[in-house]
């Protein structure tokens, strides 16, 4: 048995007894996984490997990127052009439709962003991620001392003008997403254990950001890649897994993977199928809740 039940709502969202399905290994060490709703391919980081892989029910895991300036999160805007996070460059870019690079983040004021880390986008397009200093360490980057003194949550135009800083009282910030209505953007602190909730204004701005939940268990983990599903249950890698919270924070339970996950993405037709990236490994689990598709 896969899942940790701590409340019995977990059976309705997850299932009482959901399988797991090993659908490649041998990578370094997985990231990013994001799912194409009309394409229906799941593309993922190897962030060491600096490699980034396709995977379709069809051909398997192919190549997609190679060298990958050691990717890490990754997603699509609207437009359904896929964004990600650059950790050997500490870049934010965009592939175009002919498969050309669009740089849209670098530095904020003249300083160099630390390592860009995971990416959203809101419903009006906006392009907010996370900068903790992960990719200025030995393996997962190139190793070089912060040029900036904090680690920040941006915001960024679809264009990529106006950078602007809008959180900067992390440790490390990580994994972050918004609830279904856009009202609120959740961001976890890999380093504190939690998961912070702030009210996003009209303007794009956060405010408040008090701490919305503890992410405790046991097993090898942190709070790192984190996503609502259809019903705004929150779901935020941690010890031993996936941990899964319900709307008004209560924790239902853990759904418990074999390797450390960093992770995850909802995909498959019906996007009721949590693909998940655990260092060497891809896993699929089935879930009785659907996710959100990007685009």
């Amino acid at each position: 048995m896969i899942a940790e039940i701590r409340d019995e709502l977990f059976r309705k969202v997850v299932g009482g007894d959901p399988a797991i399905e090993r659908l490649a290994t041998g990578f370094m060490f997985t990231e990013g996984p994001v799912w194409h709703p009309r394409e229906k391919h799941l593309t993922f980081s190897d962030i060491p490997g600096d490699h980034m892989r396709r995977w379709t029910a069809a051909d398997g895991v192919r190549t997609f990127r190679q060298p990958s300036h050691k990717a890490n999160g990754n997603t699509y805007d609207r437009a359904g052009r896929m964004l990600t996070c650059e950790h050997s460059t500490s870049r934010v870019t965009r592939t175009e439709p002919d498969g050309t690079i669009t740089v849209l983040a670098t530095h904020y004021g003249d300083k160099q962003l630390n390592s860009p880390n995971d990416i959203v986008v809101k419903s009006d397009g906006g392009i907010y991620f996370t900068d903790p200093t992960y990719g200025r360490m030995p393996g997962f980057g190139i190793e070089r001392a912060p040029e900036l003194d904090f680690r920040g949550v941006y915001r960024v135009n679809p264009d990529g003008s106006d950078l602007t800083l809008l959180a900067d009282d992390f440790a490390q910030p990580n994994g972050l997403c918004f609830s279904r209505g856009g009202k609120y953007l959740f961001v976890n602190d890999t380093d504190r254990h939690h998961i912070r909730r702030f009210e996003v204004g009209n303007d794009g701005l956060l405010a408040d950001g008090a701490v919305w939940a503890d992410v405790t268990g046991t097993g090898e983990g942190a709070p790192d890649g984190m996503k609502v599903d259809r019903d705004d249950n929150l779901y935020c890698c941690g010890p031993g897994g996936v941990h899964v919270f319900s709307p008004a924070a209560r924790s239902l339970g853990a759904i418990r993977i074999p390797e450390t996950v960093a992770n995850f993405t909802w995909g498959d037709d019906d996007l009721m199928s949590l693909f998940v990236t655990a260092s060497t490994s891809l896993y699929r689990v089935r879930t009785k809740t659907p996710g959100v598709a990007l685009f």
